[in-house]
C-alpha cells in the first residue's frame, strides 16, 4: 500500500465507481487481435484491477506502479506470469473522471486501441454512469516541488491550485513535430473535449523497427498518426493542431494514475515517454513516502 506524508493530505473525497458495466470490442494495436474490454463495478478500497478473462482461473493485475514491467513503447503490468499491454489510454480516461475502483475484465493481453485515443473509454464510462461510494481517497498537496531529468527529458511537479498537466513536444529531425506546446487544467469536462480525442503518433522511419519487433500488427491509418517531415498521415486529418503534444499530455495521466492517489499540483513535461514517466512517478511516490498509512 503506497503510504504518504499525513501533513501533505490537502482534502479528502468520496471513494468512485461506475454504476453498470459497460464495454467495447476491437483489435489490439500491438497484438491485432480482436479483443473485448468491459468495465465493471467495484466495491470500495478495491483499486483499479485488470482481469484477463481468457486465462484459467481470470487471473487479475493491480493497476500499480510497482507491477509496471515494460515502458517500451507503452506501458505493460503484470504480476505472476500474466500481462496486460498498453494500458495507458484506458488509465488515463478512468484517472481523468475520477474513478477509484473498477474491474476492467480484457479477453486479451491488452485493450483494444479504438481510433488511437482515449475515447471509446470515456464512452463506455459515460455509460456505465459514475457513482459516489463509501470511503475516501486522499487528494494531496504538494509543498515542494519534485523534479526529474535525463538528457534531453524534464520532469517537474509544482505546488499548483487544481490539476494541470503542461507538456512540451519537440522532435528535431521531423518538421511536423519540431515544436508543439499544450497546458490542460484537467476535468472529466476537459479531458473529454481537449485531450482524449488525440490520438497515438509514430514516425514513419519508426514503422518498420517497430513491425520487426512483432509490434504494431493492429496499426493503420484508422488508429495511428504517421508522421514524415512536414506531411501528417491520417484517415480522418489532424483533429487539432497540436494533437499529438495533447496526446503526450494522455499517456502521462494514464501513466501517473499508477501512483494510486489524485494529485493538486502542477506537472510539466518536455520531451517524456512512458519510461520517463514511470521514473518520474517513482521519485514522486519517494519524495511523498511516509510511516504514515492513509
Amino acid at each position: 500500500m503506497v503510504t504518504i506524508n499525513p501533513d501533505l493530505i490537502l482534502r479528502k473525497r468520496k471513494q468512485n465507481s461506475i454504476k453498470r458495466k459497460s464495454e467495447f470490442s476491437g483489435i489490439g494495436i500491438h497484438t491485432g487481435k480482436q479483443v473485448t474490454l468491459r468495465f465493471c463495478p467495484a466495491e470500495p478500497n478495491t483499486g483499479i484491477v485488470f482481469k484477463r478473462i481468457d486465462l484459467d482461473g481470470a487471473p487479475t493485475i493491480p493497476a500499480k506502479l510497482e507491477n509496471v514491467c515494460d515502458t517500451t513503447r507503452s506501458t505493460t503490468i503484470g504480476a505472476h506470469g500474466v500481462f496486460v499491454h498498453t494500458v495507458e489510454h484506458v488509465l488515463a480516461a478512468v484517472r481523468a473522471y475520477e474513478i477509484d475502483n473498477l474491474i476492467i475484465e480484457v479477453s486479451d493481453k491488452e485493450p483494444p486501441i479504438g481510433n488511437g485515443s482515449s475515447d471509446i473509454f470515456v464512452d463506455m464510462i459515460e455509460r456505465s454512469e459514475v457513482v459516489s461510494q463509501g470511503g475516501e481517497v486522499p487528494i494531496i498537496a504538494l509543498k515542494k516541488p519534485v523534479f526529474w531529468a535525463h538528457g534531453d527529458t524534464h520532469l517537474a511537479l509544482l505546488p499548483y491550485e487544481g490539476f494541470r498537466i503542461s507538456y512540451t513536444l519537440h522532435y528535431p529531425d521531423a518538421k511536423a513535430l519540431q515544436h508543439q506546446f499544450y497546458s490542460v487544467l484537467l476535468t472529466p469536462e476537459t479531458f473529454k473535449n481537449e485531450i482524449s480525442p488525440c490520438r497515438t503518433f509514430s514516425k514513419y522511419e519508426e514503422v518498420e523497427y517497430l513491425l520487426d519487433r512483432g509490434l504494431i500488427k493492429g496499426g493503420s491509418l484508422a488508429n495511428t498518426l504517421i508522421i514524415k517531415d512536414d506531411v501528417v498521415f491520417s484517415r480522418e486529418g489532424l483533429f487539432f493542431p497540436d494533437e499529438m503534444a495533447r496526446h503526450k499530455i494522455l499517456d502521462m495521466i494514464g501513466d501517473l494514475s499508477l501512483i494510486g492517489f489524485s494529485l493538486q499540483a502542477h506537472l510539466i513535461g518536455c520531451r517524456t515517454g512512458h519510461r520517463a514517466n514511470y521514473e518520474f512517478a517513482k521519485e514522486l511516490l519517494n519524495s511523498l513516502k511516509s510511516e504514515i498509512t492513509p
